[in-house]
């Protein structure tokens, strides 16, 4: 790769240049590896520039209609909007149905918007492994806006909140009790959280949990600093208050800005992107060492019985390593 007439691709806006870098930063090739690292480090002074979304809820809590209408009033709006949606990948077979676009039919047509469906390959919080250097790249391509959409299976869901400015959580209406699925640490993360679904027969359950969730969020809710989160009631299907959440998702990063936390914030986030990346590559040399290779399979198989402790285990592992 000519990694300077590449990048100025990037930044010209070309799609298919896009899609490719996000593919090399995606790929388990060393290769392409180097090849998008190299490019983001070219690429590093167009980046950071957009709005980070975080948006996350349980299956069938309405993520893709929502961020399917709120991502077309922005791109009518004048923004570019790329979305990162990640599809949980199988455990058995490793495979994802990636089928994100279908589930966007207005966003997927526009030209004002770029979705790119990635799977989590088993990423705790369902957030694809290469997301952050993705992030990188689409705002290097002039994206403004960046929408993540996560599985939403309660995996640590403090993985998305790492990487974006504003963290939305989508709540359901009339699911029972309230409050029987929310988790303590979803709501110390929360910046927002809206009810979807309130149209029709729903608009007065979706009001109804409302109160129940501010109520929680008093009692639970850790986050102090410049942002107070709040609760809102919004319709993705009907685009009901969609501008209203889009509203307090800009007051949110510009209360943060304004009380010098958002520079903050995205610095620490580099940070643990490193140590991140130290951890993968450490793994990586694990999976990949010959002296382990054939010896950790019988250590597992050991452990699994019961003939050895885990901590002896995980000592001879270490040894091996030379720590």
């Amino acid at each position: 790769m000519d990694v300077p007439a590449f990048a100025d691709r990037v930044r010209s806006g070309d799609r298919a240049a896009l899609a490719r870098a996000i593919t090399f930063a995606e790929s388990r090739r060393a290769d392409h590896q180097a090849a998008a690292r190299a490019l983001i480090q070219e690429l590093l002074d167009e980046t950071g520039k957009a709005i980070r979304v975080g948006v996350t809820g349980v299956p069938g809590v309405g993520k893709s209609t929502t961020i399917d209408a709120l991502g077309s009033r922005l791109t009518a709006e004048g923004h570019k909007v790329a979305v990162l949606a990640v599809d949980p990948s199988s455990k058995r077979t490793g495979g994802s149905i990636l089928g994100d676009k279908t589930r966007m039919a207005r966003l997927s047509m526009d030209r004002a918007a770029y979705i790119r469906p990635s799977p989590s390959a088993g990423t705790l919080g369902g957030v694809a492994s290469k997301t952050r250097e993705t992030m990188l790249l689409v705002e290097a391509a002039g994206f403004d806006v960046i929408l993540v959409e996560t599985v939403g299976i309660g995996q640590s869901e403090i993985t998305v909140a790492d990487m974006t400015d504003v963290f939305v959580v989508l709540m359901l209406p009339g699911a029972g009790d309230e409050l029987q699925g929310i988790k303590k640490g979803v709501l110390e993360i929360a910046d927002i959280i809206a009810v979807n679904k309130a149209d029709g027969d729903g608009e007065r359950r979706a009001q109804d949990a409302a109160g129940d969730y501010r109520a929680a969020l008093r009692i639970l809710s850790a986050q102090g600093g410049a942002w107070t989160p709040e609760v809102l009631t919004i319709s993705g299907r009907d685009d009901v208050r969609l501008d209203t959440l889009w509203e307090r998702i800009v007051a949110c990063r510009a209360a943060r800005e304004r009380a010098g936390e958002f520079a903050e914030r995205r610095a620490k986030q580099q940070v643990r992107w490193m140590w991140d990346m130290v951890e993968a590559r450490f793994r990586d040399r694990l999976a990949g060492h010959p002296e382990l290779a054939g010896r950790v399979p019988e250590l597992e198989r050991d452990v699994a019985g019961g003939a050895l402790a885990p901590t002896l285990a995980a000592d001879e592992i270490a040894k091996v390593l030379g720590f």
